[in-house]
Order: structure tokens, then C-alpha cells, then sequence
């Protein structure tokens, strides 16, 4: 089995290694090959979407699972998790190897979680944001929360994704993550029934 992950570049470097290893021990025997699509930035849309989907599919692909963040900056494209998956399967069309996924707002939620890993990290005890991670909006989204507390922390270094973010998961079990993220939970179940797996 090849699933290929549509995926923003930083999202994959700092996601991928503690993805795998979440799948390894759960799926012995039936581990899927994850072959990465990483984007300079935001996945595709409308069309192009579609065309690059339908062209993995065509080579080799026997799935392939978009992952994109609902919060996109000032452009606000997407309302919620429901609106981006919505929209991504509308742009691709009726496929049932196309399997669209939101972080919701944005990656930085499923770190959330981890907070007192952030604050050894920053430096710093300031309290995690109020409320389930996927709730940190678009008005202050996950990132600013860790970026502010890494900027008032005894951390030198500014929050960088592909390296904090790694340093953060490094050893966690992604299901802690998943128990308060309902979006993360339904991308893993994705791929652990894609694989044969059971799901969370």
C-alpha cells in the first residue's frame, strides 16, 4: 500500500518521523509506504489539485491523502476543518482513493497538547491557551501562542516549526494528541484503515 500525503514542507519535516513511528506500532506486518508530496507553502487548489491528484493515482499512488491548515493567513479560505475538507474533495471530484484532511486551525494545534514540553522548550511557564487545542482560532492561531512563548522565554531561538515542532513530539505517543484533536484522530484513522489497522 502507497499513500502519498499532500503536506506543506515544514508540516512534513517536523510530522513525518513521529508519524511513522505512530504507524509502526500499530500496523506490524501491514506498515503502508508514506511517500510524501511536501509543498513550498499551500497544497494546490481547484484544478491543479485535482490534475496532481489524479496524475499519483495514475503512477503509482493507491491513495493519496491531502493535509492542509484551515488557517491560511489573511487569504481565510477556509472556515473551519468541514469548509477545507469540503472544498478539496469538491475541487477533486467524486474519488474514493482522495482522502481530504484539515488541521484545524493549523498543525501547531496537535502540539497543543504538549504544553509543558513547550514550556521546557521556551523556557518560560506562561499556561496553554484556553480551551481544546482545535479550538485556538483564527483570530490568535495555535503558532502565535508558541511563537509568543518561545519570544518571552529564556529560549535565544525564535519558534522554528521544523525544529521545535520535532523536538516537541520526539518520544510522544501521537494518540495523547488525537484523544484532544478530533481532526489529527480522523487523518490517522485514515491511514490506519487504509492499512488494514485497526482505528483509534
Amino acid at each position: 500500500m502507497k499513500i502519498t500525503i499532500l503536506v506543506e514542507g515544514k508540516t512534513e519535516k517536523a510530522f513525518k518521523p513521529h508519524l511513522l513511528e505512530f504507524l509502526r506500532k500499530r500496523l506490524a506486518g501491514r506498515m503502508p509506504n508514506i511517500d510524501p508530496f511536501p509543498y513550498n507553502g499551500r497544497i494546490s487548489k481547484k484544478d491543479k489539485l485535482r490534475r496532481e491528484v489524479e496524475t499519483l493515482l495514475r503512477t503509482g499512488s493507491d491513495a493519496v491523502i491531502a493535509l492542509t491548515d484551515v488557517y491560511t493567513g489573511t487569504t481565510r479560505e477556509f472556515v473551519d476543518a468541514a469548509d477545507a475538507r469540503r472544498k478539496m474533495q469538491a475541487w477533486v471530484g467524486n474519488n474514493e482513493r482522495f482522502h481530504p484532511h484539515a488541521a484545524q486551525y493549523e498543525f501547531e494545534a496537535w502540539l497543543l497538547p504538549f504544553w509543558s514540553d513547550i514550556q521546557v522548550r521556551a523556557g518560560h511557564n506562561r499556561g496553554a491557551p484556553s480551551g481544546p487545542p482545535e479550538t485556538v482560532n483564527h483570530s490568535r492561531p495555535p503558532s502565535h501562542h508558541i511563537r509568543e512563548i518561545f519570544r518571552i522565554g529564556t529560549c535565544r531561538d525564535a519558534y522554528s516549526k521544523s525544529r521545535d515542532a520535532n523536538r516537541i513530539l520526539r518520544g510522544k505517543d501521537l494518540t495523547e494528541a488525537a484523544n484532544k484533536c478530533p481532526e489529527l484522530k480522523a487523518f490517522l484513522n485514515t491511514i490506519l484503515t487504509l492499512s488494514g489497522g485497526e482505528p483509534l
